[in-house]
């Protein structure tokens, strides 16, 4: 008879039924509860909150800036992690810890340090908007407040896999002959490109649901830089919660269905991979 492998925890059975109670308690519930004040709502009635032009607006530019934000931090997320890893310099510990900045940092702190930087009268601001590049009150300004807050996500997951890379790989790669391109292409871009996509997904699903940090750059003007999470916090105030209801359950379905694509895409590119 074998011997069973010793475990630490307590048995199967308890951890499981903890873990199912505390995601059904935390996540599950609340989410169904959200499903169901929806189903309240006649397909007529939902259809129109939904389409209507503000809410339209507000979703176009809440995916949108959202896509955008979390594809450059995926680029120069990714690049930072690389340097955070592969190199040695003065100062290195300090610009570690200052990716986890955002992390730490209240959305409305963040959002208020943003305005002084990228304001009219900023430090940036000043030099900037002469030059008709406005950081505030502007579409521009949302996607700088999400690149601000989902770079953590890329650099964070990243990293892990680039300290565990062999870097005898490439090394006997360049031995052969292969150039930089050659050794980046067909050595290090399949092994790092499956985690790049999961920090995009979790850069991504940040910047969707972040409220704080926009509100104060944006100024939350309707049709113009108003996002979603901003215009659901109006119609509670307006107390139109089937508004708000409907428009926070399309928006989960939407975050939802790109992040499903994500992750099959992430299977598929790891099934290629191997």
């Amino acid at each position: 008879m074998a011997d069973k492998k010793f475990n630490p925890l307590p048995g199967f059975g308890l951890t499981m039924g903890y873990t199912l109670l505390y995601l059904s308690v935390l996540v599950l519930l609340p989410l169904a509860g959200l499903f169901l004040k929806a189903f309240q709502i006649s397909w007529a009635d939902f259809w129109q909150l939904i389409t209507d032009a503000r809410a339209i607006a507000a979703f176009k530019l809440t995916l949108g800036a959202s896509l955008l934000a979390a594809s450059v931090n995926a680029v120069f997320g990714a690049l930072l992690a690389w340097v955070l890893v592969r190199y040695q310099f003065f100062g290195k510990r300090i610009i570690d810890a200052l990716v986890d900045f955002p992390f730490a940092l209240p959305t409305a702190v963040a959002g208020l340090t943003l305005c002084s930087l990228f304001g009219a009268n900023g430090w940036l601001g000043r030099h900037l908007v002469p030059l008709g590049i406005k950081g505030t009150y502007t579409p521009l300004a949302v996607v700088i407040a999400l690149t601000f807050v989902g770079l953590p996500f890329v650099v964070r997951t990243l990293q892990p896999v680039l300290q565990n890379m062999e870097q005898e790989v490439e090394e006997a790669a360049a031995t052969l002959g292969a150039s930089r391109v050659r050794t980046f292409v067909q050595i290090l871009a399949p092994t790092i490109f499956p985690t790049v996509l999961t920090g995009f997904a979790l850069a991504f699903a940040r910047a969707v649901g972040e409220y704080g940090s926009v509100t104060f750059v944006s100024g939350n003007l309707p049709y113009k830089t108003e996002i979603v999470p901003s215009l659901i916090v109006y119609q509670l105030e307006e107390h139109n919660i089937a508004a708000a209801t409907a428009i926070a359950a399309v928006l989960m379905v939407i975050s939802f269905s790109i992040l499903g694509a994500i992750n099959w895409l992430e299977g598929r590119v790891g099934k290629f991979n191997d």
